[in-house]
């Protein structure tokens, strides 16, 4: 990749828990390419993490605890950052998701709706908060990108997946309706990228992941796209190269979005002779 893509760039990252984290990386190749950072992630996720080790390898740069669910939070969060920079924000991360249904083993068909009430509030409604609350205090610059995280169950039945297959649905509407609201206001691009199973805290909750992740490495023609180069897609985004990509779903799954079958997959179901 091109170096100093993110020159004097600022931007907040969401969600980074530890090293096995997309927001890790996203954080860590931010930075290499230039930019200055704000880590965030809620108070009860930074005891279980190790963000402040992150934080030490990105220049030492702050991390502001906010309940991306909290407007209060997200106020004091984008407050605090603007005053770090001297100035306003370039692009924001999106990387948080997490279903109380799934981590006990709630079938779809059987959901705590207060569990699914938090799942949505947490993975999705989160994300309108945080773009409602940068547009009122006018944090981010003209032509500034938000990316959010997301995942191909939005579109199509993974049953282990859950009710979080219904808050990416909600996420991906969030980021074509206020994408076309904060375009025309402040030429500010928001979309998100659907990425690859990938193995992370949060990911290997889900049951039946491993043999997931295997069953969609036989399938797309690329191979799974692993958190680094989910990263690099990031920065790029991030970029002024990607200045009137905006509304998007983008997918970044080794091709496995727009495979029916494949090859590897149907030699698995040949009879013996």
């Amino acid at each position: 990749m091109a170096q100093d893509l993110l020159k004097g760039k600022k931007g907040i990252i969401f969600g980074a828990l530890n090293d096995m984290s997309i927001a890790w990386k996203v954080a860590e190749q931010a930075v290499a390419q230039g930019a200055e950072i704000v880590l965030t992630n809620a108070p009860i996720a930074m005891r279980m993490g190790t963000i402040n080790e992150l934080a030490a390898k990105c220049n030492n740069c702050p991390v502001i605890p906010a309940d991306a669910t909290s407007e209060e939070d997200l106020q004091k969060l984008f407050e605090g950052a603007m005053a770090h920079f001297g100035g306003k924000i370039d692009f924001v991360l999106h990387s948080i998701g997490m279903s109380p249904n799934v981590r006990k083993g709630r079938h779809y068909t059987d959901l705590n709706y207060k569990f699914l009430q938090t799942t949505l509030d947490v993975s999705a409604i989160s994300l309108h908060k945080t773009l409602a609350t940068a547009k009122k205090l006018d944090a981010l610059n003209e032509w500034g990108s938000v990316v959010a995280l997301t995942y191909i169950a939005a579109q199509r039945i993974f049953p282990d997946y859950g009710d979080m297959a219904d808050a990416k649905s909600l996420l991906e509407s969030i980021t074509r309706s206020f994408g076309y609201h904060y375009g025309v206001d402040k030429k500010v691009r928001i979309n998100t990228i659907s990425q690859s199973p990938t193995i992370t805290t949060a990911g290997s909750g889900v049951k039946g992941f491993d043999e997931f992740i295997a069953y969609s490495e036989s399938m797309s023609p690329l191979g799974n796209a692993d958190a680094l180069s989910c990263a690099d897609y990031c920065v790029s985004m991030f970029s002024d190269l990607t200045r009137f990509v905006t509304m998007q779903n983008l997918f970044h799954d080794g091709g496995f979005s727009n495979t029916g079958v494949s090859m590897e997959v149907i030699s698995k179901f040949e009879k013996d002779d």
